[in-house]
């Protein structure tokens, strides 16, 4: 959306070093630092802020309501205002926009995390198909992806030697990034399922993010250089995979058209693409030439943590805008298969 609405940017962002397994740690426990490091970066406690919003899942924690214990590392007394989504935390952060856009807030706290190391995540996704269609055949993550690519190929959009050039180059860029990345020197592979290899795949391991946002002339009270959400929207895609184009992604570019991604060129574009054929259908659909900068963080290929890896998306052009290497940004998230669910949102700093 965009329009006559509220100045709200993005004024910091952490993540967690991104680990295989963290068996030794609750999902409390590995969120706390993170929530500690972003509101030091603004100087706020907790009782400044005036919204909490959080991403997570159940069916990755085995227990119903499993973010109220999350909310420990927050601290929920005195009573705070707080919601929460069962989506990636890129959701929340569109909720938590919302909430600034009403005057009842002039601050946010959003936070997402997943542990997928105790389980087969590859399993609890399909949980999120069709019931009577699709799930009861149990087709894994990892195998409707390759009949997106399958699908790519067939229509000359790709082939495999690309593909694996945006293995190489995404791991390329993680090994530079400050945050330990569990794919980063993964090689292309064998097939997992053709036609992706290892490579082709993101890794599993577990994570979490944190961002805060603010309004107005708060949010350069708290940011050197705010990165401004100029323009955010999500769509999705036919829930039935077989109405779909695979090789194309029209809710990823409605949604760009609604968030005003195409008024202006950008110079870098955060792609939450955690299988390297969906970064062929996002450059597609969001018209990313090779003069834009593609996941310079890594991407979701260096590090997927389900849950927060789009909201990831969002805080590292954040950061690029805060720093001074971007001036306009694109940040995309996903949910579900194939690029089922798309959020996109344009961010921007003050002119130098």
């Amino acid at each position: 959306m965009t329009g006559e609405f509220r100045d709200v940017a993005i004024v910091a962002f952490a993540q967690t070093d991104h680990r295989r397994r963290t068996d030794e740690l609750s999902e409390v426990e590995m969120l706390m630092p993170v929530l500690h490091e972003v509101l030091e970066r603004t100087g706020l406690a907790t009782a400044d802020i005036g919204f909490t919003c959080s991403g997570s899942s159940d069916y990755l924690a085995g227990r119903a309501f499993s973010f109220t214990m999350a909310l420990d590392g927050v601290g929920a007394w005195p009573p705070i205002s707080e919601s929460h989504v069962e989506m990636d935390g890129a959701w929340a952060l569109y909720e938590a926009w919302v909430k600034l856009q009403t005057g009842e807030a002039d601050t946010a706290l959003v936070y997402s995390y997943g542990k997928s190391s105790p389980g087969s995540v590859r399993d609890v996704l399909t949980r999120q198909l069709d019931p009577y269609y699709l799930a009861p055949l149990w087709p894994d993550s990892v195998a409707l992806a390759a009949l997106q690519a399958q699908a790519l190929i067939d229509a000359g959009d790709t082939d495999e030697p690309a593909l694996a050039g945006v293995a190489a180059r995404s791991r390329d860029a993680a090994r530079a990034n400050s945050h330990a990345q569990i794919g980063g020197s993964v090689p292309q592979g064998d097939y997992v399922v053709r036609p992706l290899r290892t490579g082709d795949c993101p890794p599993i391991g577990d994570g979490a993010a944190a961002v805060v946002l603010a309004a107005g002339e708060r949010a350069r009270e708290l940011c050197g250089r705010p990165a401004w959400i100029r323009g955010i929207d999500h769509r999705i895609e036919p829930h039935s995979l077989g109405v779909r184009d695979l090789t194309d992604s029209p809710s990823t570019r409605l949604a760009a058209e609604r968030a005003g991604a195409f008024a202006r060129p950008v110079d870098t574009a955060e792609l939450h693409a955690p299988f390297t054929s969906q970064e062929v259908v996002l450059r597609k659909a969001l018209r990313l030439g090779d003069d834009v900068t593609v996941n310079p963080s890594g991407g979701a290929l260096a590090a997927n943590p389900v849950m927060a890896a789009g909201l990831i998306r969002l805080g590292e052009a954040a950061a690029r805008v805060h720093r001074g290497a971007s001036d306009r940004a694109f940040a995309h998230a996903t949910s579900g298969p194939c690029l089922q669910q798309n959020l996109v949102a344009v961010l921007e700093g003050d002119p130098r």
